[in-house]
């Protein structure tokens, strides 16, 4: 199959990327910015087997869908994927206080151009679009796909608006959406300010860890090998007009999970973590119901969190030399 891969420069679009070479497709990779150190794209890893994957179906092309929409529509007239996946946006929650047109520049009013643009092109099979929990706000205990929308952030509104959008789409024009949200997801070649590589640089560095609200909100987290997976038999095979929760049926508090993480690193918590106020906005609970995926596909995650955070750990340390130079805090691009 031909996919374009929208954002494949981050976390999840770089592995599910890979993921989709393994099983032979053709990718067209697209992101605002170059493609970064080779230590962040788990399809150019050298320690996969190169049997397993083919680099010769993959093309990339920095294209920003701010700035160069008219690029990424010629792309797209000219190689006419069948499918799309969409991982872009404008992600951060605290930092989408400061600055929020960019947020809704990006998350919605930039995707609304582009999807009127696609919705007139026959050869699109299907159009996914990968989005977020935080549409829903705190949840009060394990929701289903079909949970009311009650963003609290200007990120969670962009992204709750423009899901809101596609659906009028889907509902006007038969576009053949289908929607994604994936509990909190980790593991090898994330970026270095979330929470579970900052813990193991933190353990391996001896850098204070800044908790924010004493770390007491409570997430699911979900290795990202398990999330592309499902989000692949979800593109092929999921109905348009269709949502799908892709989540593990566990749920800590982010200071027991950064407790998990001292305690396989070998380091005293108390020792690098320091308790911060919260930030402004930040929802207590998200708790995705996934029996959808699991009873429609058998899809069912397969690596747990102690094993996943020893995966994360082992590619923090094969790569800690150069992990040092980076920085390791967000950095808002506009």
């Amino acid at each position: 199959m031909r996919l374009l891969v929208i954002g494949s420069n981050s976390f999840s679009g770089s592995h599910f990327v890979n993921e989709a070479l393994k099983n032979n497709h053709i990718v067209f990779g697209v992101s605002r910015s170059e493609e970064p150190e080779t230590l962040f794209l788990p399809y150019r890893w050298p320690n996969e087997k190169l049997e397993s994957r083919n680099l010769k179906n993959f093309k990339f092309k920095s294209l920003d869908i701010n700035k160069d929409l008219d690029k990424l529509i010629k792309l797209v007239d000219d190689e006419e994927p069948e499918y799309i996946v969409n991982f872009a946006s404008q992600g951060m929650v605290a930092e989408s206080w400061k600055e929020p047109t960019h947020w809704y520049q990006t998350n919605l009013l930039s995707q609304v151009a582009f999807h009127d643009y696609l919705r007139r092109k026959k050869f699109l099979k299907k159009y996914v679009h990968i989005s977020t929990p935080e549409v829903y706000g705190d949840t009060n205990g394990w929701i289903k796909e079909n949970h009311n929308f009650n963003p609290t952030t200007p990120y969670s509104v962009s992204r709750a608006a423009c899901d809101s959008h596609l659906l009028s789409f889907f509902k006007a024009y038969d576009f053949p959406v289908v929607f994604t949200r994936a509990a909190n997801v980790y593991g090898p070649g994330q970026q270095l300010y979330r929470i579970i590589p900052r813990t193991i640089l933190s353990i391996r560095t001896g850098k204070k860890l800044f908790l924010h609200g004493s770390g007491h909100s409570k997430r699911s987290f979900i290795h990202i090998s398990d999330v592309v997976k499902a989000t692949l038999k979800l593109t092929f095979n999921a109905e348009p007009g269709s949502c799908w929760h892709i989540s593990t049926r566990q749920a800590l508090s982010i200071r027991h999970l950064v407790q998990k993480v001292c305690n396989i690193g070998n380091c005293p918590f108390n020792e690098i973590v320091q308790d911060v106020e919260e930030r402004l906005g930040k929802d207590k609970n998200y708790f995705l119901d996934s029996s959808k995926i699991r009873k429609k596909y058998n899809w069912e995650d397969s690596i747990n969190l102690e094993n996943g955070i020893k995966d994360t750990f082992n590619w923090v340390d094969q790569n800690l030399e150069d992990l040092k130079k980076l920085n390791w805090d967000y950095i808002h691009k506009k």
